[in-house]
């Protein structure tokens, strides 16, 4: 294991409390579980984990409820943020979810195979299933963030810098019925898997 020390959060809503603390226990001692016990939203339980992680003297990780870690998850995610710790890291690339951005992951994919290269990089946070804010820059993104946005835009435009992306995703996603209204009022029709998974 490496030396970087990193901490877990967990953010469940009510109906998934046994499946997000099934995750923490997953993840070791060090994860905490923070539940939407009152309906609040992804965007409110989210701001939650960011502000238990400016607490934190480490690195934080933050996870969904229904994110699904690869075998050797701890350690290669300390490889990642080893290498980048001044970067927000999303460690899921999702297909399906947001469409407008699907070409996109495909073409900088190709691409990154072509020049041998093990992550992507894109404009902004697109899925809030597992990332993590550099410790520097969580103040900053406390204090820019939009409650009127979905969570992953909040975290990640409140951040304003691109996102690095492993090609291969750490954690896949369980692809369940959304237990919240999404904002847009689009149904959730479209398969919500990793591009890729390492391992």
């Amino acid at each position: 294991m490496l030396e970087t020390q990193v901490k877990f959060v967990v953010v469940a809503h009510h109906e998934r409390e046994a499946q997000a603390r099934a995750l923490a226990y997953k993840l070791g001692p060090e994860a905490h579980v923070i539940i939407d016990s009152g309906n609040h939203g992804a965007n409110w339980n989210h701001r939650r984990a960011i502000e238990w992680a400016a607490s934190q003297p480490c690195r934080v990780v933050v996870l969904e409820d229904d994110a699904i870690p690869v075998v050797g998850f701890c350690d290669k995610l300390a490889e990642w943020l080893a290498r980048f710790p001044d970067a927000l890291c999303s460690f899921y690339l999702g297909t399906g979810r947001p469409p407008q951005y699907q070409l996109e992951i495909a073409s900088k994919l190709i691409a990154a195979d072509k020049a041998r290269s093990d992550f992507i990089t894109m404009p902004r946070l697109i899925h809030g299933v597992c990332y993590s804010v550099p410790p520097k820059h969580i103040p900053k993104v406390l204090d820019r963030w939009n409650y009127s946005k979905a969570a992953d835009y909040a975290v990640g435009d409140a951040y304003g810098g691109p996102v690095i992306y492993p090609c291969y995703s750490l954690v896949d996603h369980a692809d369940g019925q959304p237990v919240e209204p999404a904002r847009d009022n689009q149904p959730r029709v479209e398969r919500r898997r990793a591009w890729r998974l390492d391992g």
